[in-house]
């Protein structure tokens, strides 16, 4: 009559009268007297009527918990006896539900059965297409009775719970430190075991938890979820969407105790903070150099693999850094977006305009140790202290003469070159 396959034969009895009747025509004649929800079976209905009275026949020996069905007993009588009857064909890997091998075939299969109507994205469980929704509808149905914050997921409500006890039952045995939910335990440990158990099909990645493999899946597939109501872009992630909230909102959350400096993000906030405390955790593994950002780490260890990664349409220069050649690009194109709000001169590079304001400021932040004496730029103070100590680092290949600056030297030089870069416009006499 149909291709559908059961796994016990009272199930195929079951389904053979409905055969012509509602599996096909999809009717349901028994209805809820409470909340009018129709179902094809009446055993289906008698299952359902307990979710309005609570009631629970069903105990479990063990643990006394009660339940409505007795099905849902037989599964629950599982987690004590560690039973698992069914098994993949495909890996061999066991489950103690039905329902949680079906879901795990589809990791085979690739099959997703499931689709959104908004956005056609496919899932291999309904349960995940009914959170996908969410993000759609921005439905948040599940309530914290303490602080009324709204979830969209069940499990981010418990995760929410322990942060108004701060009670931590669950501790790691190798350093001791406690966690309010198992689930974060158990994601905790793999960083003593550099276990990487989710990966991905594309490029082979690994990760630790499954909620990092799904937005890194989004690098391959492009796909952006979550976008702004006020421009419409749209971010990979919900975190990216509101950090970039705050350019509109111009909120800073993120306050620094020490100087009072305000943030938007809370990395740049941490970042900040290590510039009172001096903190370099990021170490270079040739020269033993800290950094205090990692990213600062990874463009230094390039100084040491001289690899140069981005490169100049126009020159073919190569960089380091990203940054650097965005830089290099406006000596083609004489771009100056930096300008002054004082005088309006304007600036290739963000750090020349600061530098150039403190003329503006008479700000001098670059002080002496010995004479105290500031200075408006480090590179000035650097110059400054070769006075003290009577240091000439700079010498002529030629005549072997010393300078305290670099400046100096290559004025020297020209007496050996007779080179005369400067001329007078009138007369064109060379200097």
């Amino acid at each position: 009559m149909c291709p559908k396959s059961f796994s016990q034969k009272s199930h195929l009895n079951n389904h053979l009268p409905t055969h012509y009747l509602r599996t096909h025509t999809n009717e349901k004649p028994f209805s809820c007297d409470m909340c009018h929800k129709s179902f094809s079976q009446k055993s289906h209905l008698n299952n359902h009527l307990p979710t309005h009275t609570n009631e629970k026949p069903f105990s479990c020996d063990v643990c006394q918990k009660g339940f409505a069905q007795k099905g849902t007993l037989n599964r629950h009588l599982r987690t004590h006896t560690n039973e698992k009857p069914f098994s993949c064909d495909v890996c061999h890997k066991s489950f103690s539900q039905l329902s949680n091998l079906n879901q795990h075939l589809r990791t085979h299969t690739n099959e997703k059965p499931f689709s959104c109507d908004v956005c056609h994205r496919g899932f291999s469980q309904k349960v995940s297409l009914n959170q996908h929704l969410r993000t759609h509808t921005k439905e948040k149905p599940f309530s914290c009775d303490m602080c009324h914050k709204s979830f969209s997921l069940k499990s981010h409500l418990n995760r929410h719970l322990p942060t108004h006890t701060n009670e931590k039952p669950f501790s790691c045995e190798v350093c001791q430190k406690g966690f309010a939910l198992k689930g974060t335990l158990n994601q905790h440990l793999r960083t003593h075991t550099n276990e990487k158990p989710f990966s991905c099909d594309v490029c082979h990645k690994g990760f630790t938890l499954k909620g990092d493999l799904y937005r890194h899946l989004r690098t391959h597939t492009n796909e952006k979820p979550f976008s702004c109501d006020v421009c419409q872009k749209g971010f990979a992630l919900k975190c990216t969407l509101n950090q970039h909230l705050r350019t509109h909102t111009n909120e800073k959350p993120f306050s620094c105790d020490v100087c009072h400096k305000d943030f938007s993000e809370k990395s740049n906030f941490n970042q900040h903070l290590r510039t009172h405390t001096k903190e370099k955790p990021f170490s270079c593994d040739v020269c033993h150099r800290g950094f205090s950002q990692k990213v600062s780490l990874n463009h230094h260890l390039r100084t040491h693999t001289k690899e140069k990664p981005f490169s100049c349409d126009v020159c073919q220069k190569g960089f380091a850094l990203k940054g650097t050649l965005n830089q290099h690009l406006r000596t083609h194109t004489n771009e100056k977006p930096f300008s002054c709000d004082l005088c309006h001169k304007g600036f290739t590079l963000k750090g020349d305009l600061y530098r150039h304001l403190r003329t503006h400021t008479n700000e001098k932040p670059f002080s002496c140790d010995v004479c105290q004496k500031g200075f408006a730029l480090k590179c000035t103070l650097n110059q400054h202290l070769p006075t003290h100590t009577n240091e000439k680092p700079f010498s002529c290949d030629v005549c072997h003469k010393s300078f305290s600056r670099k400046s100096n030297l290559n004025r020297h030089l020209r007496t050996h070159t007779n080179e005369k870069p400067f001329s007078f416009d009138v007369c064109h006499k060379g200097f």
